[in-house]
């Protein structure tokens, strides 16, 4: 499960439904389509220099069945999508969200001048399954995936009832894998899953999962507008790189100063505010609520959200309001969420 992976195939769900597939994921083990995501290949022998200057981590050094997170940023350092680059050997498989992949597509042509680079949308020839939870390897195991321990991001390739896959581990705070295989397949997988033992989740669930792993969803909690460091997504940065678009702005921000506001979570003491609500203290806009929702838990409702505030507020007690709700700044992922 990658950390904008978490979106599956719209669903309308009764309340209960909801409750049972949100203590799946956090107890045992859930299943879902990533059919939100955008798979994209990037061959040619120009590749590792060329994506190297192009987003904000190493590339150049990355090993075969390995992972990165990070941005594409504008000259002005500003946030353009966020991606997931992962070393196939002979060439690079990028993952991003479906909404994004037109418009990243279209930003890297424009930089391919006298490079020996191709780039091809693969979402129609290469699905994406999702599953997550305590259980997640578990039932994996149960369901003939057998592969080695995988550190965050490292996948491997093998063969499951004669079929070429890959499974991923994401960089989640919960245990989660993603299998990539044939759309032709998919459904398969997903039968022999939800009989093994895992619990097919729908988008709503998932969206309650994000939420309480404090996984920034870019077009909601990370915007154009926003700097790298402001996210608080630092996995998504390397120093030592070199040159690549916006570097300049991310290297002075750096080297100058933190910046004056960050991506936190909040717990919510009252109404949940909807996303957009300012927050104010004193009577002034001091951040903004991104992400908000009430996460059924077995020990009862727990309302929280995501977004904004300026940093000096981060680790004070100074009261803060959303609406009529009273919030207080908490660490992500939530605490207590996953030892229920």
């Amino acid at each position: 499960m990658s950390s904008a992976a978490l979106h599956d195939r719209p669903a309308t769900i009764h309340p209960s439904d909801l409750r049972e597939q949100f203590t799946s994921l956090l107890s045992g083990c859930g299943v879902y389509e990533l059919s939100n995501r955008a798979r994209i290949s990037l061959s040619g022998n120009d590749r590792v220099r060329w994506l190297n200057g192009m987003i904000t981590n190493k590339v150049r050094d990355l090993p075969a069945g390995q992972g990165v997170y990070a941005f594409v940023l504008n000259p002005q350092g500003h946030i353009l999508g966020d991606l997931y680059t992962y070393n196939r050997g002979e060439s690079f498989l990028l993952d991003t969200d479906q909404t994004q992949a037109e418009k990243l597509m279209g930003i890297f042509r424009k930089y391919i001048i006298m490079d020996k680079v191709e780039i091809t949308n693969l979402s129609e020839k290469l699905a994406a399954i999702g599953i997550a939870g305590p259980k997640a390897r578990e039932v994996l195991g149960r369901t003939g995936f057998e592969f080695p321990e995988l550190a965050p991001l490292q996948f491997v390739e093998m063969t499951w009832q004669n079929l070429p896959v890959s499974i991923a581990r994401s960089d989640s705070p919960a245990e989660s894998y993603e299998i990539w295989l044939a759309p032709a397949q998919a459904s398969l997988a997903l039968d022999a899953l939800a009989k093994s033992g895992a619990t097919p989740i729908s988008a709503a669930a998932l969206e309650l999962f994000r939420i309480a792993c404090g996984i920034s969803r870019y077009g909601q909690d990370i915007r154009e507008r926003d700097l790298p460091q402001e996210t608080e997504q630092l996995r998504a940065l390397n120093f030592v790189k070199g040159c690549y678009i916006g570097q300049e702005i991310v290297e002075r921000i750096r080297s100058r100063g933190n910046v004056h506001r960050q991506f936190t979570g909040f717990e919510v003491h009252g109404p949940l505010p909807a996303p957009g609500s300012k927050i104010q203290s004193g009577g002034k806009d001091v951040g903004e609520i991104t992400s908000a929702a009430s996460l059924p838990l077995p020990s009862g409702e727990r309302p929280v959200a995501l977004g904004y505030i300026r940093r000096e507020l981060v680790s004070t007690a100074e009261p803060l309001q959303a609406g009529q709700a009273q919030l207080t700044v908490a660490a992500l992922p939530f605490a207590g969420v996953f030892s229920q």
